[in-house]
């Protein structure tokens, strides 16, 4: 009997437990909804055209003033891959959008200047989206993916203190070469990008096996299929990113890219902090302006960099101070390695990150130190 009543017990336990998680699981349900509504009332509503309605292109389409035939049902099918999948990517639309501001105007200048077609600044975008740090595995790097080859060949400095390939002018004057090479073996601006993307003996070698001088008639490798009407995609929304539901007001876009450029004279290797300082500003704004530039350091010799607009100004009175403040530290603050001492067992000695050590003095951690060697410590500890 007893046995009973405490079965009976459970059971009314149990009941009043699910009885609980009930009422707490439809009472979070209408705080959630609630919550759901009133957020989104603040929201802006998702008012796009849709995806099949977008892909109406009704009106001729040219690249670089060569003329894309989409009455074609296959070059209609291609067109229509590309622009569904970049319109498919939303966020990286909308970036590209808010970047075109901070970068076309100066690519359109530099196109405009060499007599060069306006359309090839949509290849910058279609390779790089303006990422000056982008990159492949295949090497490629920077605004118009130079690989360090072709960069070189066309008069960018790239070595392990600098990479011009991300710096958006000199990147661009070597593409505005590259593409006039280009057009003057092929006599055609849509087989010239297809040359941009596959290299030009590749690209030659296919036209003579297949006999014909038509990108569209060609068949190439399927990224080469497909960069012309990637491109053609990018150039469509740009043009008009209403029609395809980007409705970004004057306020959306970044800030155009302002500057000054000074010449700084570097007797010998300078930190970038010292640049900084002098430009009144920081660390990351001078990389920032100046992506070209790696590590930490500015080589010796001449250089043009970019600062902050209006900090010209005084600039090279502030940098001559800077740089003897400097100089007359690093001679003050010189360590001599001895025996048993390794970069870890000296960073811990005056307290600083062993990552800091190895800045400070551009050590390569792949080569031991040697008693008698000298560090620099740029701390009083």
């Amino acid at each position: 009997m007893i046995r009973l009543i405490t079965k009976s017990t459970n059971n009314i336990n149990l009941n009043y437990m699910s009885f609980l998680k009930w009422i707490l699981l439809t009472s979070f349900c209408i705080w959630f909804l609630s919550f759901s509504n009133i957020y989104a009332a603040s929201l802006e509503p998702a008012n796009f055209p849709s995806l099949i309605s977008s892909l109406k292109v009704d009106t001729p389409i040219e690249f670089c003033g060569e003329e894309v035939p989409i009455k074609r049902q296959e070059i209609r099918e291609r067109l229509e891959k590309e622009l569904l999948l970049s319109l498919w990517d939303r966020p990286q639309v909308i970036l590209w959008l808010k970047r075109s501001s901070r970068y076309l105007p100066h690519i359109e200048q530099m196109l405009k200047k060499n007599g060069m077609p306006d359309d090839l600044k949509y290849v910058a975008i279609a390779e790089s989206a303006f990422r000056p740090h982008a990159g492949s595995s295949k090497g490629a790097m920077g605004f118009w993916q130079f690989m360090v080859g072709t960069g070189r060949k066309y008069g960018l400095v790239i070595n392990e203190d600098i990479d011009e390939r991300r710096n958006i002018f000199a990147s661009t004057a070597a593409a505005i070469q590259y593409f006039k090479e280009l057009h003057k073996k092929f006599r055609s601006w849509t087989l010239a990008a297809a040359a941009y993307n596959m290299g030009e003996e590749g690209l030659m070698s296919e036209i003579l096996e297949q006999d014909t001088g038509d990108y569209y008639n060609l068949y190439l490798p399927l990224e080469t299929q497909r960069y012309i009407f990637r491109v053609l995609s990018v150039k469509l929304i740009l043009y008009d990113p209403e029609k395809y539901g980007f409705n970004l007001t004057e306020k959306d876009y970044y800030p155009p890219l302002t500057f000054d450029q000074v010449q700084v004279k570097c007797l010998q290797e300078t930190p970038i902090r010292v640049i900084a300082q002098a430009g009144k500003t920081h660390f990351k704004v001078i990389k920032d302006l100046n992506p070209e530039i790696r590590g930490y350091y500015i080589t010796k010799g001449n250089h043009n960099i970019l600062i902050p607009k209006g900090a010209s100004k005084g600039f090279q009175a502030r940098y001559q101070g800077y740089v003897e403040k400097f100089f007359v530290a690093q001679k003050e603050r010189v360590y001599i390695v001895k025996k048993g001492d390794n970069l870890s067992s000296i960073a811990e000695r005056f307290g600083i990150p062993l990552v800091t050590l190895i800045i400070w003095n551009r050590i390569d951690i792949k080569r031991p130190i040697h008693p008698g060697d000298r560090l620099i410590i740029y701390t009083n500890k």
